[in-house]
C-alpha cells in the first residue's frame, strides 16, 4: 500500500497544544493540518526518523464521507452565516407554503441568474445542501426553477451548469476520448453541479423534476445564447453547441438520477465511479492555511475565467511541491463519487469523438419532459399520506439553513 509521507512535520498532538498557533510556521501548520484532516478520515500514522508516513483506508464508508461534508460544510456555514443571516428573509419568500405547492398544477419556468439579486437567492439556497457550498471557476450558468402555476412564482428548485473537470479517466475511457479529442472537445460538454429542489417541493421528487428540466431543449438554448459568440480563452474556439452534460452523486448511485427516462431511454446514465480524485477530504482551515502560506511566497493561483475549474487542486499541488510532499498522491485520496452522462444528442458521442460533424439534438421540449415527470413520479408521490403530511405543514417561515 503507497502512503503520503510528509517529513520533519511538527510534533502536531502535542506542541500544537502548548505553542500559539502564531509562533508556529505556516509550513508546520499547513503540514499539521493536513495530518489532522487525513487522521479524522481513518489514515494509519507512523513515526519514522523525523518524518510522518500517512496510509489511507482501502476505501471510506458512506458515514465517513457524510461527516466528512457535515464538517466542511460547518465551516463554510461559519464564515459566511453573517451574509446568509442577512438574505434569509428573502429566501423565504421565495419559498411557496406546503398547501399552495401541494394543490398546484406546477408549471416550471426557468430564470438564468444574471442581476446582482439573482445571484444572491442561488447562493443562499445553494447554502441548504448538505454537501459543501463552492464556487465554480470557467463558464458557469446558473438557474433558478419558478413555479408560474402559482401567483407568486415561488422556487421550485436551483441548478447550475460549470466547465467540465479537465481530465476524469473514467468519462473520457467512456466517451472514447484520448488527451487530443479530449482537449478539443471538451468544450461541448458542461458539468451539472447543482442539482435540486428546495422544501416543499423537494418532498414531491422535485429533485427529479430538476434533473428532467436539464434534458431540455430549452436549458441548450440558453447556454448557446450565452456562448455561442465566445471564444475559449486556450483554443479560441466557439463552444455555442453543448451535446451532453455530466453529474455525479457523492454517496454512491443518486436516487434522484435512478430511472430517469423519456421515451423509453435513459436520460441519466450511470457509467461508473471516479477513483476518487479531488479536495472534498481536507477542511477549509487546511485550505486556508495553504493560501495563507502560498501568499507569504508571494505566490499567486489564478482564480478567473480561463484558468480553469481545478483551482483548489492548483493551490494543493503548488504547496506539495514547496513543502516536499506528494500532493498528486493527496489528491488521489478524496472520496469516489458515481458519473452520470446525459446525452443532448442521439450522435453525443460520434460527435464528441470528431466522428461527426453535427450533432443531431434530441430537442425534448420542457413541457413534454415535465408532463412526463407528473404522470411518472409525481402523481404517486401525492397519494402517499406521509408525504402529503409533510408537504401541507411546511411553512417558509421555518426554513432555516443550520449545519
Amino acid at each position: 500500500m503507497q502512503s503520503l509521507i510528509i517529513r520533519n512535520p511538527i510534533e502536531y498532538l502535542t506542541q500544537s497544544r502548548q505553542v500559539g498557533q502564531t509562533e508556529i510556521p505556516i509550513e508546520e501548520r499547513v503540514k499539521s493540518s493536513i495530518i489532522n484532516d487525513l487522521t479524522n478520515l481513518g489514515w494509519r500514522i507512523i513515526h519514522n526518523n523525523g518524518s510522518i508516513e500517512i496510509i489511507p483506508p482501502a476505501s471510506y464508508d458512506k458515514d465517513t464521507v457524510k461527516r466528512a461534508m457535515s464538517i466542511k460544510r460547518a465551516e463554510i456555514l461559519k464564515k459566511n452565516s453573517a451574509w446568509i443571516d442577512q438574505n434569509i428573509a428573502t429566501a423565504r419568500r421565495n419559498l411557496a407554503d406546503g398547501h399552495s405547492a401541494f394543490n398546484s398544477h406546477i408549471k416550471p419556468v426557468i430564470e438564468v441568474c444574471e442581476t446582482e439579486k439573482q445571484h444572491s437567492l442561488f447562493r443562499v439556497f445553494r447554502y441548504y445542501w448538505s454537501s459543501p457550498y463552492s464556487e465554480y471557476v470557467g463558464r458557469r450558468i446558473r438557474l433558478l426553477i419558478r413555479d408560474a402555476a402559482l401567483p407568486s412564482s415561488p422556487l421550485i428548485g436551483i441548478a447550475a451548469l460549470g466547465s467540465p473537470i479537465i481530465h476524469i479517466p473514467e468519462r473520457d475511457s467512456f466517451i472514447g476520448w484520448n488527451k487530443e479529442t479530449r482537449t478539443k472537445n471538451l468544450i461541448y460538454a458542461m458539468d451539472a453541479y447543482v442539482i435540486g429542489a428546495l422544501p416543499p417541493y423537494n418532498y414531491l421528487l422535485g429533485g427529479k423534476l430538476i434533473s428532467y428540466i436539464l434534458a431540455s431543449k430549452e436549458v441548450r438554448k440558453i447556454y448557446r445564447q450565452k456562448y455561442a459568440k465566445k471564444l475559449t480563452v486556450i483554443n479560441q474556439r466557439k463552444s455555442g453547441k453543448l451535446v451532453c452534460l455530466f453529474t455525479t452523486g457523492l454517496y454512491g448511485k443518486s436516487s434522484q438520477y435512478n430511472r430517469i427516462k423519456y421515451n423509453n431511454s435513459l436520460l441519466y446514465n450511470y457509467i461508473g465511479d471516479t477513483k476518487g480524485y479531488g479536495t472534498l477530504h481536507l477542511t477549509e482551515q487546511t485550505i486556508d492555511l495553504i493560501r495563507e502560506f502560498l501568499a507569504s511566497k508571494k505566490i499567486d493561483i489564478g482564480h478567473k475565467f480561463g484558468d480553469g475549474p481545478s483551482w483548489t487542486m492548483r493551490l494543493i499541488r503548488t504547496a506539495g511541491d514547496l513543502l516536499g510532499f506528494d500532493s498528486d498522491f493527496l489528491l488521489r485520496h478524496s472520496f469516489r463519487r458515481s458519473i452520470y452522462y446525459i446525452p443532448l444528442a442521439e450522435n453525443a458521442i460520434e460527435f464528441l469523438n470528431g466522428r461527426d460533424s453535427n450533432p443531431r439534438y434530441y430537442n425534448y421540449s420542457l413541457n413534454r419532459l415535465v408532463a412526463h415527470w407528473k404522470k411518472r413520479w409525481l402523481i404517486n408521490r401525492k397519494e402517499e399520506e406521509n408525504i402529503r403530511e409533510q408537504v401541507i405543514s411546511f411553512n417558509p417561515d421555518d426554513f432555516v439553513i443550520t449545519p
